[in-house]
């Protein structure tokens, strides 16, 4: 006989105009699953008010469990005790947790972790945050009955710093929402117009932090335009987080900074036409688990440029013009090729329309529910 789930979510990032890129996978690998599976219960748990965009079909039922998740001892009070006793009432078949995070539970548990940057780069982190997380990830990694991660990098790199098995650690890739999407020449005009005072742009889409390289971006395209002379504008969005005083410190020593135009996080649908109006996307973080903006770009038919490290070079194929990351100089000169060579442009949009086929957020969350089909099944 059929068997009539009852599945557990961590759905704290969540948030209302505050979704970063593990709030879109979550987002999406949910919306996806819950509207495909009407005949199980899902039991969304969000740690604040929650919109109702949210709550994607009839089979939702939406909890608010106390107190919002700001800082480590809010994390440690709200997965070690308050979210097991929400779990208790429920008595689901299975907990999912989209962020890594993992409760004090005996529930068999899926858990989706990204990648574990902090471990390479821990000085990129507030104090506490890096010592909550290399301190319980580990032990959460353990914890999970199966690991969903988002690319080959990022599973090799977790079974081997937590010594997993590779075969415990299920692969599922991200994707990018539909509207990304080309725009007419009218729409590219009347962002230009908005963004950039009419001039073509480069653009870098991802939050403000260290492991983004945006130090090292925002100098090489000084250097670019020192060196050019060129009309191109640089424009940055995303929110800002911590540790950004050394960053808007050279920020205010570049000669061309008045080039460069930070719009803090947009909107979907303006965020979807500053992308597909840019001639190209400058994506050079030191550090990604996968990096949702290359696929984006891709979609949109928008070049990029992307650092040669980690799982970038995994996500963008032979669809990118690639640089070391940490070669200032290489950013410059990458900036310089792609504003002159239309050839290159078109080669690389046209193998971008290619190497996007190989992800999408309805693939994301068949391989997730396989994963929690697999767990239900075992356990």
């Amino acid at each position: 006989m059929y068997k009539k789930m009852k599945i557990a979510v961590n759905t704290r990032l969540l948030i209302k105009n505050k979704l970063d890129g593990i709030g879109w996978f979550t987002y999406h690998t949910l919306k996806n699953i819950v509207k495909n599976h009407p005949e199980h219960t899902f039991y969304f748990i969000f740690d604040r008010p929650f919109d109702k965009e949210f709550i994607f079909a009839e089979n939702v039922e939406p909890l608010v469990v106390s107190p919002p998740t700001r800082h480590p001892i809010l994390w440690k009070i709200w997965f070690d005790f308050m979210l097991p006793k929400t779990l208790n009432k429920i008595n689901p078949d299975i907990f999912v947790s989209p962020d890594g995070y993992l409760p004090k539970t005996n529930i068999p548990c899926l858990n989706v972790i990204h990648d574990i940057n902090f471990v390479h780069n821990p000085n990129d982190l507030p104090f506490f945050t890096r010592k909550y997380y290399n301190k319980y990830f580990p032990k959460f990694a353990h914890q999970a009955k199966i690991i969903a991660t988002v690319s080959d990098f990022s599973k090799n790199d977790i079974a081997s710093i937590y010594g997993i098995d590779e075969q415990k650690i299920s692969v599922v890739y991200n994707g990018a929402d539909e509207l990304y999407s080309p725009v007419s020449e009218e729409v590219k005009m009347r962002v230009k117009n908005k963004y950039s005072s009419g001039a073509n742009y480069f653009i870098f889409v991802g939050s403000v932090h260290p492991r983004k390289n945006l130090k090292r971006l925002i100098i090489a395209f000084n250097d670019y335009k020192e060196k050019t002379h060129s009309e191109f504008k640089l424009i940055i969005v995303g929110a800002k987080f911590f540790k950004n005083s050394d960053l808007f410190n050279v920020y205010n020593t570049l000669k061309f900074k008045d080039e460069i135009i930070f719009t803090g996080r947009l909107d979907v649908n303006d965020l979807h036409q500053v992308v597909a109006s840019a001639v190209a996307m400058a994506f050079v973080p030191y550090f990604e688990g996968f990096g949702i903006p290359i696929l984006e770009a891709m979609y949109c038919d928008v070049p990029v440029i992307s650092a040669n490290v980690t799982s970038m070079p995994e996500v963008a194929g032979d669809a990118a013009l690639y640089v070391n990351p940490f070669e200032i100089s290489e950013i410059a000169e990458a900036l310089e090729i792609i504003e002159l060579d239309v050839n290159l442009r078109n080669k690389l949009i046209e193998k971008g329309r290619i190497q996007r086929q190989n992800f999408s957020w309805e693939k994301t969350a068949n391989k997730l529910w396989a994963d929690i089909q697999t767990i239900i099944d075992t356990y």
